[in-house]
């Protein structure tokens, strides 16, 4: 098992609060959720999973407040099934009838280093090894290749990444101490048809934010 480091930043984020009905208001730090999808964005495959050990706080936490614009409505599944079983239908949304303006709180001119390794699955066949996705990886991820942009919760707020060598002198994270509260940890995919939220317990210390296992007694349901 090797782990790699990424240090990922940008000008905004928003990692969600699900408690949140109606505003965006995000966490104070980088979900474990939103970490992991910053590896798979660079690599991922149905033979590989991804998992976050630390996160470590590289600028202070700040704040600010935007109002835009939302689609307030999706596509009606009914409708969906009745296209498909006609062979026609209205599908369309028009953003100009279904435009909400709604306030956000979220992180502005957020950085991070994020540690994580990956596994192979015990599906991932013969012919997927460890040392072809390790390869893999750090090829992509030295030159700034991506299957996707990256992005810190939410798609229109991309970010920038780069492979850290921790063998060499990095900036140190901030100094902070706090107690994050119940942090959204992944979703449980073991009910396909109905997934369902994992959290636990996060504590930011001295800038850093240690991810407990996925099947450890810290993540609860």
């Amino acid at each position: 098992m090797r782990t790699y480091c990424l240090e990922v930043s940008g000008d905004f984020a928003c990692f969600t609060r699900p408690e949140m009905k109606v505003e965006r208001v995000s966490y104070d730090v980088i979900t474990p959720s939103s970490a992991r999808a910053v590896f798979e964005s660079i690599l991922w495959k149905p033979a590989i999973r991804w998992y976050v050990e630390k996160i470590e706080v590289l600028k202070p936490i700040r704040w600010v407040s935007i109002r835009r614009n939302e689609v307030g409505a999706v596509v009606s599944v009914r409708n969906a099934q009745e296209a498909m079983n006609k062979g026609s239908g209205k599908l369309a949304l028009s953003i100009e009838d279904e435009r909400q303006q709604r306030a956000g709180l979220f992180l502005r001119d957020a950085a991070y280093r994020i540690h994580a390794y990956f596994e192979l699955l015990p599906n991932a066949g013969e012919n997927n090894t460890m040392g072809k996705f390790l390869d893999m990886f750090e090829r992509r991820a030295a030159k700034g290749q991506c299957i996707n942009q990256p992005y810190l919760g939410c798609r229109e707020f991309a970010c920038d990444f780069r492979l850290v060598d921790m063998t060499q002198p990095q900036p140190v994270p901030i100094a902070e101490t706090r107690d994050l509260g119940f942090m959204l940890y992944d979703m449980d995919y073991t009910k396909v048809a109905d997934p369902q939220p994992r959290f636990f317990r996060a504590q930011l210390e001295n800038g850093v934010l240690n991810v407990p296992t996925w099947n450890s007694e810290e993540i609860r349901g």
